[in-house]
């Protein structure tokens, strides 16, 4: 979610007002910026019990840096706890100069830290931040050594956070209240880029942000806390993949309007790598959450068993089957995803599966956390003689040692009218035939071929397999190959729809061949 702040106008009266700190450096903002309601910053500036951090990330700083520290204002200095210049192995003296200010002028909040390597620009910031965290901080705004973003409005960037306004807060250029990126000196290739870039990634996220690549930009640590950086990028893309992360954890993220200024600071970013790279992230975030791929700095929005969406999948033919209203028993039922959905009808659920607790614990009325090797005996004793309109067993029996044993079990746990719905992989399917006849049999993450699966099933086992345990089919279905899921399309685009129907075409006409799961709709034979 994302929030739009406006600068506030000086208050007359500052409440909990700390005393200007008398080691701060002389105060020499920007002309363009000695008026104003960031000039006149005593109650914005309020830390109000919070204890914020000012990271400033440099590399080869030298004639910036100073200029940098003396436009940050003194009720700013006042403040905050701790200004902390990391010095990402610059070339120059950057580091030097930073510890000379620091000794000279006897600032005691100043800290300044050399990396030995060149981390890079997420790199450093990751250190930054864990730095911050660890130390126990709230707020960390960062701000960049080189002045391309203006420190006199440093009270602006942390204030919604104090507040509870804002998980974080970014920069933006391009809001009109300082005259606009193009006004401030960027360059009208940067502009056109940024803008193209923006209106991508907003539509690519669901998103309304102004602007994405403002790298002037404030964070609640308890929001980053919640973040893996471990294996996130350590180039300049690292800026995309954390609003990436905290969009889709939930966070809010509030923008301000900020100046623009383009000096004779040195870039780094080569525009063309760095549009490639913004592409390839919210790709790759698109396809971990869509589970077509795993890619590592997005591996923990990655869902083993995702709900397949798709017409003529396993979860489309089992919500019809189930019903509307049941008493539903789903056993492997993972974190409840499909319990959630399978809810929306009006179905009561109990689950069973092997995690200690469902990542959605709403969806059930009850939770059984058991290992399914070792059948459900101990679960049926606790239910207490409670009988079941649906027992759910889907892409689960192929796992275990005893599928036989786990089906004499649900027999017993059946309503009068009871049936058990069972969804099992066709190791017969095209795709497979097509890898033996090229003399490939490789075990994958999911799927058919899935590392943890024992046994292996056609359409014609998978009956045999219910039948010789005590169960009459009275439905089969055969699902259409996950096209959506190899070549990472959306399930409700057009084109999905088109290739999903030639695909039900085919694999009615062949099930045995097209099939990709057969699901099974069984009750106790008489």
């Amino acid at each position: 979610m994302a929030v739009t702040t406006q600068p506030e106008a000086p208050q007359s009266k500052a409440k909990d007002k700390a005393p200007v700190e008398s080691g701060a450096l002389p105060f020499e903002p920007l002309a363009s910026l000695q008026t104003g309601a960031w000039q006149d910053d005593a109650e914005i500036a309020q830390c109000r019990g919070k204890r914020i951090g000012i990271l400033i990330v440099t590399y080869n700083a030298v004639t910036t840096l100073t200029k940098v520290l003396k436009r940050i204002s003194p009720n700013v200095w006042a403040n905050v706890e701790e200004i902390a210049v990391f010095d990402d192995a610059s070339q120059d003296a950057t580091y030097e100069l930073a510890m000379g200010i620091k000794a000279l002028r006897q600032l005691p909040k100043l800290v300044v830290l050399k990396h030995e390597k060149n981390l890079g620009y997420g790199g450093n910031q990751k250190a930054g931040y864990r730095y911050f965290m660890e130390k126990g901080f709230d707020i960390v705004v960062l701000l960049h050594g080189d002045g391309q973003y203006a420190p006199e409005i440093l009270a602006q960037m942390y204030r919604p956070i104090v507040a509870g306004e804002a998980d974080a807060v970014f920069g933006s250029r391009m809001m009109r209240t300082f005259g606009g990126p193009l006004k401030g000196g960027m360059p009208l290739y940067k502009y056109v880029g940024n803008r193209i870039l923006s209106a991508f990634e907003n539509a690519a996220l669901g998103m309304n942000l102004t602007e994405f690549h403002s790298g002037y930009r404030a964070y609640s640590l308890a929001a980053l806390r919640q973040i893996d950086f471990s294996r996130m990028t350590d180039d300049f893309h690292f800026d995309t993949e954390i609003i990436i992360k905290l969009h889709h954890q939930g966070f809010t993220i509030g923008e301000i309007p900020i100046p623009t200024y383009y000096g004779s600071e040195i870039c780094y970013v080569n525009g063309m790598r760095y549009a490639r790279d913004v592409f390839r992230a919210v790709r790759r975030y698109k396809k971990t959450c869509r589970a077509v791929a795993k890619y590592p700095e997005f591996a923990e929005y990655f869902v083993h068993y995702p709900i397949k969406q798709s017409r003529y999948s396993s979860h489309d033919y089992v919500q019809r089957m189930a019903g509307s209203n049941q008493e539903i028993l789903d056993i492997g039922c993972g974190g409840g995803d499909f319990a959630a959905e399978l809810k929306k009808n009006g179905n009561r659920i109990t689950g069973v599966d092997q995690l200690a607790a469902p990542v959605n614990p709403d969806a059930f009325v009850q939770y059984f956390s058991a290992n399914l090797d070792q059948g459900i005996a101990a679960v049926a004793e606790a239910l207490d003689r409670k009988r079941f309109d649906r027992v759910l067993l889907l892409d689960v029996l192929e796992h275990l040692r005893s599928p036989e044993g786990m089906l004499r079990e649900c027999r017993g746990l059946l309503a009068t009218h009871g049936q058990v719905i069972v969804s099992l992989p066709n190791i017969a399917n095209i795709t497979m035939r097509l890898m033996l006849l090229f003399g490939h049999f490789h075990y994958t993450e999911r799927g058919i071929l899935d590392r943890t699966h024992i046994t292996f099933y056609t359409r014609k086992t998978a009956r045999r397999l219910l039948e010789a345990n005590g169960y009459a089919v009275i439905e089969e279905r055969s699902t259409i190959i996950p096209v959506e899921l190899v070549l990472g399309l959306d399930p409700g685009g057009v084109m999905m729809r088109l290739i999903g129907r030639v695909l039900a075409g085919l694999t009615w006409l062949m099930p045995s061949l097209f099939g990709y799961q057969t699901v099974l709709i069984a009750k106790a034979a008489n």
